[in-house]
Formats: C-alpha cells, sequence, structure tokens
C-alpha cells in the first residue's frame, strides 16, 4: 500500500506535473490562433476539428521549436523539474538544424502530453469528487434521465469510480512524467558534432593547465634550489666574505621576485584573467639563469652560442625551461657540483647538452618531494617533435635534447 502511495508524496511527482501543465499552458495560444484561422478554410466537419485542434496547433508549435534559444529554455526547464535522466542535461541554444529539430520535435510531445494532462487534471477530481459522494446524496430524476440511468442507477459502485479515476489520472502524470525524463537527453542533449566539439574543447583547457603547470614548476622549482643554496653559500661566508654574502642576498631577492612574477601570471590565467599574459622568458634570458646559478655556488661551464638568441620564439621559451629544469635537477639530486652546459644549432636543429659528475645524483623525482622532473621535459619534448636522452653516462649524468627549428624538420 505505502509503494502505491508513494508517487502521490513524491515531490519529483508533483514538479514533473508542473512541467507538463506549463506544456498545456503553452499550448493555448496555438489553439487560440489555430481557432482564428481554421473558419477562413474551405473545409468543415470533422476535417475543421481536426485541424483546429491538431494539425495547425502541432505545425505552428514545431516551426515556434526550431529557434534556437527554445532548446535552452526546454532543456533548463526539465533539467530543473523533470529531474531523473533529464538533470543531466546542460542547457544550451541549438547551433545546427539536426539540434534545433530534435528540440522542435520535444517542444511538440511537451506541449501535446502537457495539454492532454492538463485536460485531465481539470476534469477527473471534480469527477471522482462527485463520485465519491455519490452514496450520500439523492439525485435529481431529470439529471438521471438525461444520462440515461433513470431507473437503473446504482450509487454503490460510483465511490469505486472515483477512486480509479484519481488513481488513473496519478499513474498518468507519473508515467508521462517518467517517460519524458527518460526522453529529455535524447531530444535535448548534445549532438555527436557539438559533443566532439565539447571534447576538443576540454582537450585544449586541459593541456594549456598541463603547460601552466610545467611553467610553473620549472620557474617556481629552480628559484626555490637557487635560493636555497645561495642563502646555505651567504650564510657561510657572512663573516669572512660579506661582499659575496650581500651578492647572494641581491641573487636570493631577484630569484624569490622572479618566481613570485610567474606565479602571478600561471594564476592569473587560471583565474582566466586575461589581462595577465603567460611567462615568456626565451634563450635571450638565459644569461641570468646562468648567472643566478652560479652565484648560487654551482661551477657552471656554460658554451651558448650568440645564434640560440634568433631560434623561432616557441623553440626558444621552450628550450629556456628545458636549460632551467636542466639545471633544477642537477642542484636538487646532485648539489653544488660542476656542470657543463653546451648549447648552439646545428644544421636546422637545437642542440642542447648538460652534464655533471654523477656523484649522488639519483636520477629524475629522487628525493625532495618527488617532482616532476624530467618527465615534464619530455612533455616539451614531444610536443616539438625533438629527441632527448638523459642517464647515466661513465662516471656523469648527461642529459641530451635535440629540437627542430621548424616543424616537420
Amino acid at each position: 500500500m505505502v509503494r502505491v502511495l508513494r508517487p502521490l508524496i513524491e515531490r519529483k511527482t508533483w514538479q514533473r506535473w508542473a512541467h507538463l501543465v506549463v506544456g498545456g499552458a503553452l499550448l493555448m495560444p496555438y489553439w487560440f490562433l489555430a481557432m482564428g484561422v481554421t473558419p477562413l478554410l474551405p473545409v468543415g466537419g470533422a476535417v475543421l476539428l481536426v485541424l483546429m485542434l491538431v494539425v495547425l496547433p502541432g505545425a505552428a508549435v514545431f516551426v515556434t521549436g526550431l529557434v534556437p534559444t527554445v532548446r535552452l529554455l526546454e532543456g533548463s526547464l526539465a533539467a530543473e523539474l523533470l529531474k531523473g535522466p533529464a538533470e543531466s542535461l546542460v542547457p544550451g541554444a541549438a547551433h545546427s538544424w539536426e539540434s534545433r529539430t530534435r528540440a522542435a520535435a520535444w517542444f511538440t510531445l511537451h506541449l501535446g502530453a502537457g495539454v492532454v494532462v492538463s485536460g485531465l487534471s481539470l476534469a477527473v477530481p471534480p469527477l471522482a469528487f462527485v463520485m465519491l459522494l455519490a452514496p450520500l446524496v439523492t439525485w435529481d430524476e431529470r439529471f438521471l434521465e438525461v444520462w440515461g440511468w433513470h431507473g437503473t442507477w446504482h450509487q454503490w459502485p460510483a465511490p469505486l469510480i472515483g477512486a480509479a479515476s484519481l488513481a488513473a489520472l496519478l499513474a498518468v502524470i507519473v508515467g508521462a512524467g517518467a517517460l519524458l525524463s527518460r526522453l529529455a537527453p535524447r531530444f535535448l542533449g548534445p549532438s555527436a558534432a557539438e559533443r566532439l566539439a565539447a571534447a576538443e574543447a576540454r582537450a585544449v583547457k586541459l593541456a594549456e593547465r598541463n603547460r601552466l603547470a610545467r611553467e610553473l614548476h620549472d620557474s617556481v622549482g629552480h628559484a626555490l634550489s637557487v635560493v636555497t643554496l645561495q642563502a646555505g653559500a651567504a650564510g657561510r661566508v657572512l663573516d669572512s666574505d660579506p661582499g659575496f654574502a650581500r651578492e647572494a642576498l641581491g641573487a636570493i631577492e631577484e630569484s624569490a621576485r622572479a618566481a613570485l612574477e610567474d606565479l602571478d601570471h600561471v594564476l592569473g590565467l587560471l583565474r582566466e584573467d586575461a589581462s595577465r599574459p603567460a611567462p615568456q622568458a626565451t634563450l635571450r634570458d638565459l644569461g641570468r639563469l646562468l648567472e643566478q646559478t652560479r652565484i648560487a655556488g654551482v661551477e657552471l661551464d656554460a658554451e651558448v652560442g650568440l645564434e640560440v638568441e634568433q631560434v623561432p620564439a616557441a623553440v626558444s621559451r621552450e628550450a629556456y625551461r628545458i636549460v632551467q629544469e636542466g639545471l633544477t635537477n642537477a642542484l636538487r639530486h646532485a648539489g653544488r657540483v660542476p656542470v657543463r652546459l653546451r648549447l648552439g644549432i646545428a644544421g636546422e636543429r637545437l642542440e642542447m647538452e648538460m652534464s655533471n659528475p654523477l656523484g649522488a645524483h639519483r636520477g629524475d623525482g629522487a628525493g625532495h618531494g618527488g617532482g616532476r622532473g624530467l618527465a615534464g621535459v619530455r612533455e616539451r619534448v614531444t610536443v616539438l617533435r625533438g629527441d632527448m636522452t638523459a642517464g647515466a653516462d661513465g662516471d656523469a649524468w648527461r642529459f641530451r635534447v635535440s629540437l627542430p627549428l621548424r616543424s616537420g624538420t
């Protein structure tokens, strides 16, 4: 018994009923329009009635449903009131004729089912009320004669008829609401082209966020590694070599400021703040990066060809971050050991090689929190269709990268 009555007390039943009633109300203007037009047609009888009540209103509703914003409005209404599968709808305007046609078919279905349920909702409850009270009243004989019941009227089945009519109305409301909820995603959901476009947009956004994560990891990670060594070096010579200590402290300030600028840029982009451009450090800025590394106490032997400043901007930006990450890995995993860097152009490729004594080098991701390390470098190299090798080579750790200066080379 409780299971039978549950739809009567469930909130979604009456939310779906409200959705259907809204559809019935929306159909009224189309009926009024048809009533004004059909008398002008050279037809009559049942044909005129069908045209007035079904054909003309249905055609007008379908045409209205082709308006792009109808899908947006109907999707919002369905997600809010139909619940169930319809809650997964992401309302949006129709951008193709296929989507418009599905939305128009849904609009027609919604208004057609709505007017049926609305009519039953108006007619059935009064009938049921009369039937339920029938045994308690004495009917006028003239009323019974109109219906042909005179002499044959039995009042005892009337309450059963009333209760059955209310149950049937409830079943129609529940069934129609559940059916529309299941059908809504098919009619109002995205088309295959829209799903593909949404997937591409998500992929682009994810790729951009991954790029920003690499930028943040390389920039701030390098700055923190350098600052740590610079602070240690300044502390050891603070009394014996104040000049060097001041220079190291100045470098710490510069490194921290640069890291904060990069962090501010990246956070601005994550907040989709168009006024904050992404960090644009290139190989033209490599001198400052190498100088900061030397101030940190690293013996850095760098040979950088002058021609590298002329490489394409996209390659220059990625190459700068690759050098930065290579130096960061050396600082994190090997400490203040001699580092050798060779960077130049050979033919149509940018060639980079970095090495340092193997010593305590434990490889990518070892120690200090297990950052992304060389995995991020591989992502950059893969995007540019370059080549990369990294690993122990005798008693040294060697890191090589070769990047094409132009795509396809």
